[in-house]
């Protein structure tokens, strides 16, 4: 039995990552994952629900820019006019895993975890950007944590905003 202190996923995580989970064995469906501020977080949370290999296809951790050269479709174009994070970036992210992994949903994530960041918006620790690719298009949001600096508090509250995106996207509730 895990403490409170080695339990995972994270306490804050549980009931969304339970409550997609559920989701999507019930109407045999997959998702995959393409993130990178939450640093695997949700793939990891994903996965640890009993039954996973039913709906869960993969994932990626595309933390570099080279990563997502090599693994989701970006072009020196691209990096060469990046400037952060954005929701045109992510859902790009996210259709392209998408379209590798053959799923019936990608999420994509990418935000500024902290503790340093930049002078824009999307650079600000705290921010992220979210996709998540699905029959119906591209369902896109943009979150601001309110948590600041905190590292790790940042990069679970990516995962719950995410995994609730993928949820909103499920049951209909959320808009193009």
């Amino acid at each position: 039995m895990a403490t409170q202190e080695t339990a995972f996923p994270p306490a804050a995580v549980r009931g969304i990552v339970s409550e997609v989970a559920a989701l999507l064995k019930e109407r045999k469906e997959s998702i995959s994952v393409a993130e990178t501020a939450a640093g695997g977080i949700i793939s990891a949370s994903l996965l640890s629900t009993p039954g996973a290999s039913a709906f869960y296809n993969g994932g990626l951790t595309l933390y570099t820019l080279p990563s997502r050269i090599a693994f989701a479709g970006w072009t020196e174009d691209t990096v060469k006019d990046y400037s952060g994070p954005t929701p045109a970036i992510v859902a790009g992210l996210a259709d392209n895993v998408r379209a590798k992994l053959g799923s019936t949903y990608t999420v994509g994530e990418s935000g500024t975890a902290g503790p340093t960041g930049g002078t824009t918006r999307n650079r600000t620790p705290g921010y992220v950007a979210l996709a998540v690719s699905a029959p119906g298009g591209t369902f896109t949001k943009e979150v601001e944590t309110g948590l600041g600096t905190d590292r790790e508090a940042n990069m679970v509250a990516f995962a719950v905003a995410a995994l609730e995106l993928v949820r909103d996207v499920i049951r209909g509730e959320a808009r193009l």
